[in-house]
């Protein structure tokens, strides 16, 4: 029967052990399954108020654990991902031209204007003020979806540089 065990030298039935490289394997894919779990609620509730804490306790993680495995897998922190979905939102909406940089801020789910502009200009590498005005007319026309390619964010603090670099 497979799974029950192999016989011993004396025909006992000793149970199927998993070496430790094993039982850490197994627990690398219970924890991914997780955090894919945790990526796709902030992905689709990134407008309602998330927190590292929540997401962890749904996760049967801790806090700790969930930041530092997402981290692992995804390259940034929970908070990091949540944020650049909220600011792609952001982008689509202020695109629109006819919200409010406040309205924007609050629809997207953050509650501080000024930490919504401050991770805006981090990302985009413009204050949301000044991409509305330039993208409104910049993507008129344009189809939403290529317009949402083109205008995407690029994580981890990489906005391009919009002054020369002397060498």
């Amino acid at each position: 029967m497979a799974g029950q065990g192999s016989a011993g030298e004396n025909g006992d039935v000793r149970p199927n052990r998993s070496t430790p490289e094993e039982i850490v394997i197994q627990q690398r894919r219970r924890d991914l399954a997780w955090l894919r779990r945790v990526r796709d609620r902030i992905d689709r509730e990134y407008a309602q108020p998330l927190d590292v804490e929540a997401l962890a306790r749904d996760a049967h993680m801790s806090a700790g654990h969930l930041s530092r495995e997402f981290r692992r897998a995804y390259g940034e922190s929970p908070y990091s991902y949540l944020m650049t979905r909220r600011i792609e939102r952001a982008m689509a909406l202020l695109r629109r031209g006819d919200l409010s940089v406040t309205a924007v801020c609050f629809a997207v789910g953050c509650s501080s204007l000024g930490t919504f502009s401050t991770r805006f200009t981090e990302l985009v590498g413009m204050s949301p003020s000044t991409y509305r005005r330039r993208e409104a007319r910049a993507t008129a026309g344009m189809p939403p979806c290529v317009a949402r390619q083109v205008t995407r964010p690029i994580r981890n603090r990489e906005a391009p540089v919009t002054e020369p670099q002397l060498a």
